[in-house]
């Protein structure tokens, strides 16, 4: 079967799960590719990887687009999605409203999983957050850091620490078993982020990559976006 070859940030893995099925209902195609940090996956690219479309946040497919791996007009918004904690199903649910909140949650957690905080999205802003707050060096050797979101997500599901958080984006919380939305990040640490696809230069099968951004943004989709982490 021939398949679409994709390059995506782990926030629209559970997305792309979803409508893989229809879109090969409606086009014969299937969808390979892989998953992982946003930076991570901007540099496979530009290592030349085989890729027909990419999601990554808007900054940084604008960014391929200026380094001409990617096709401007071929450029969309799938949608935001937020930052949030994330625990494990039956443990107690935390709530933080405010900075303070999240500081004092923080620092009372045994283990605290996390996405690559040098190359994904969520791992970036976790490192912004922690020293925004005071507690980076405090928390540091609590911190488990994974390749990506979804990795920290299984990781968080199976832990056998007494109080462990994760913390990543909303979608890949919502896409992985054992584990619920606890809170969004507070006002003053909160991150929503704009995932965008595009068409590589170097695709193979442009047309169906063009059919599964018509898919993936489509608006009769919205419902299924905002089921799966996306705010709109």
């Amino acid at each position: 079967m021939k398949a679409i070859n994709i390059l995506s940030g782990g926030a629209a893995q559970g997305l792309v799960a979803h409508l893989a099925e229809t879109f090969k209902t409606h086009t014969g195609f299937g969808i390979e590719g892989e998953f992982g940090a946003v930076g991570a996956m901007a540099d496979k690219l530009r290592g030349g990887a085989a890729a027909d479309l990419i999601v990554l946040t808007r900054a940084l497919v604008m960014k391929l687009a200026d380094e001409g791996l990617v096709m401007p007009s071929s450029i969309a918004d799938v949608g935001p999605v937020e930052t949030a904690l994330a625990i494990r199903v039956g443990d107690p649910k935390v709530t933080v409203k405010t900075e303070s909140d999240l500081r004092d949650v923080l620092r009372a957690s045994d283990a605290i999983f996390v996405p690559d905080t040098r190359a994904s999205t969520a791992g970036i802003h976790v490192a912004r957050v922690l020293d925004q707050l005071g507690i980076a060096s405090n928390v540091a050797p609590r911190l488990k850091i994974f390749p990506n979101g979804a990795t920290a997500m299984r990781e968080l599901a199976a832990s056998d620490a007494e109080r462990p958080i994760g913390c990543t984006q909303a979608t890949e919380i919502l896409a992985t078993k054992g584990i619920t939305l606890s809170d969004l990040l507070p006002p003053g640490c909160e991150l929503t982020t704009m995932y965008t696809v595009g068409v590589t230069t170097r695709a193979t099968n442009a047309g169906g990559a063009h059919a599964l951004i018509n898919l993936l943004t489509d608006v009769n989709q919205q419902q299924l976006r905002q089921r799966v982490g996306f705010a709109s």
